[in-house]
């Protein structure tokens, strides 16, 4: 197992060199170090660094409490539903979000009026809308984890709280805080990392040049100037900076579990009064904001567009998509749990450097933006092989390379507990292949259904990949919705848009009902 983790490491980082070979290779000048003294330059690094920073803030702040909501007050209604419902929009394309929020927010919105009335002046583009997009897409994921980190204090912490007849503050920051603060400041930094590579929701929602990021600035120096210098050098800051910052995370982020004991696990101080109600007020908010985008969509579809529309022409891009989806979700999961053997290998054996590193390394793909790996990729092979022929075999290997870094940041916190408590008894009984995985597949199952159906939704929603590698024999559901979006056929894009997250729901609870049969 551990020579198929070096290999994994191997293939997905080739993927990154050859596509900076291409992109290197076409330029005979080289990255544009006069851009660094640019002012344009200057600012949009500036509003980069600030939505990304706002955007990893306020997702992490809203997620605290309604991960609290949750754990505290388990018979909430519905609360296995709206889990599932996080990750749905976590993994939620960013067309389809984009136009429920402009049916809902924009200038002809629906609660527009009332926001207008309220804050008296309300426009959706530019920061505003930027910001709503990420924390609507990025603090239902870190309520899942917030969640899962909860759920794994152990009872007698509770009990010891209680004997040592310890305040409300003090089990907040004794017993929470410490289950939370390495997944919290990890998370920050995830979530971070993801903003500040945001391309779709910051080129749609941006409103112009003043809400303009790294990444957009790339994808407009290669595709409206073809300034391959231009795009280099900014490629170059941007992963510097995510870069960095994600190494630094992982390094002094690193999370802390109390054991788990072998008493019941659904035993916590249940909260009475207004407290309770606060809790349980804060839950049904955050379920209606998280609906409404969702029910925009529906606003403006009449019985008439359903009865006109071809729906046989879904078909072949919903098979195309779940297609896609299922291979890419299959080898990024191969290719994040063998990368993690040699990281596990590294912790077990206390060699923190190391370990980050190839955290690090396995995870780049997370700050290197997706738009010049894919870009660079395509001019790299543009003389190698026939790309309409071969495009979406590509589409395949980038959209895998690109979930690999979810897969290893949702993997490794149970399969880190694992070793924390078995390691040591499997090498002390000397099991090793598959009679240490008969130990760790009942350990991890859950974990790793969830995980599983993350990145297969998500593999599910690209656009971006598929606007460079994609050809017309092979459309796919997301490159549908944004051609009917790009013609201003809303209603077919309405549509197309429904009958994906149809879709996406279907396949998140069929894995919730598989997790909950093997719980």
């Amino acid at each position: 197992m551990k020579v198929a983790g070096w290999v994994s490491f191997f293939l997905t980082t080739l993927i990154t060199v050859l596509a900076f070979q291409g992109l290197i290779g076409f330029s005979d000048y080289g990255a544009d170090w006069a851009l660094l003294t640019d002012s344009y330059f200057h600012s949009i690094l500036i509003f980069s660094l600030k939505q990304a920073l706002l955007s990893a803030l306020l997702s992490v702040v809203l997620a605290w409490p309604i991960a609290r909501a949750l754990y505290y007050l388990p018979n909430l209604p519905a609360h296995r539903v709206f889990l599932a419902f996080c990750l749905l929009c976590f993994v939620m394309p960013t067309l389809v979000l984009i136009t429920g929020l402009v049916s809902l927010l924009g200038r002809s919105g629906v609660v527009s009026p009332w926001l207008v009335t309220i804050l008296g002046d309300w426009n959706l583009y530019g920061l505003n809308g930027i910001l709503l997009a990420h924390i609507y897409l990025n603090m239902p994921f870190a309520v899942r984890v917030f969640y899962q980190q909860f759920k794994n204090i152990p009872d007698s912490s509770w009990t010891l709280s209680m004997q040592l007849k310890l305040s409300r503050w003090q089990r907040l920051r004794i017993i929470e805080w410490r289950s939370l603060r390495g997944s919290a400041l990890v998370m920050f930094g995830f979530i971070f990392v993801l903003c500040f590579n945001s391309f779709a929701i910051v080129l749609a929602l941006g409103g112009g040049p003043k809400s303009t990021t790294l990444e957009v600035a790339i994808y407009q120096a290669l595709k409206y100037d073809f300034n391959i210098a231009e795009a280099l050098m900014l490629a170059w800051v941007q992963l510097l900076i995510a870069g960095g910052l994600f190494l630094m995370v992982s390094r002094f982020g690193n999370s802390h579990w109390l054991s788990v004991d072998t008493a019941r696990e659904d035993w916590r101080p249940i909260p009475t009064g207004w407290r309770s109600w606060l809790m349980k007020g804060s839950y049904y908010l955050v379920w209606l904001a998280l609906l409404l985008p969702v029910l925009a969509l529906f606003a403006g579809v009449t019985q008439g567009d359903l009865l006109r529309i071809d729906w046989g022409a879904f078909i072949k891009p919903t098979l195309i998509t779940l297609g896609l989806g299922i291979l890419s979700a299959s080898l990024g999961m191969g290719l994040a749990y063998a990368m993690l053997t040699p990281i596990r290998q590294l912790s077990v054996s206390a060699q923190p450097r190391k370990r980050v590193l190839l955290e690090w390394l396995a995870t780049h793909a997370l700050v290197a933006p997706a738009m010049v790996i894919s870009v660079g990729l395509f001019i790299f092979l543009l003389p190698i092989i026939d790309i309409d022929r071969w495009g979406i075999v590509f589409v395949a290997i980038l959209n895998t390379a690109l979930v690999v870094p979810f897969a290893i940041q949702k993997l490794k916190p149970r399969l880190y507990q694992f070793d924390d408590q078995y390691d040591a008894l499997t090498r002390s009984l000397k099991l090793k292949g598959l009679q240490r995985w008969a130990i760790e597949w009942p350990f991890i199952r859950s974990v790793f259904l969830s995980t599983y159906a993350l990145v297969l939704v998500l593999s599910m929603g690209d656009v971006a990949i598929f606007s460079i590698f994609g050809t017309s024999d092979w459309t796919t559901l997301p490159w549908l919705i944004y051609g009917y979006a790009g013609t201003y056929r809303i209603a077919e894009a309405s549509i197309a848009s429904i009958v994906l997250l149809v879709l996406c729901v279907f396949i998140l609870w069929l894995f919730e009902k598989v997790q909950s049969r093997h719980a």
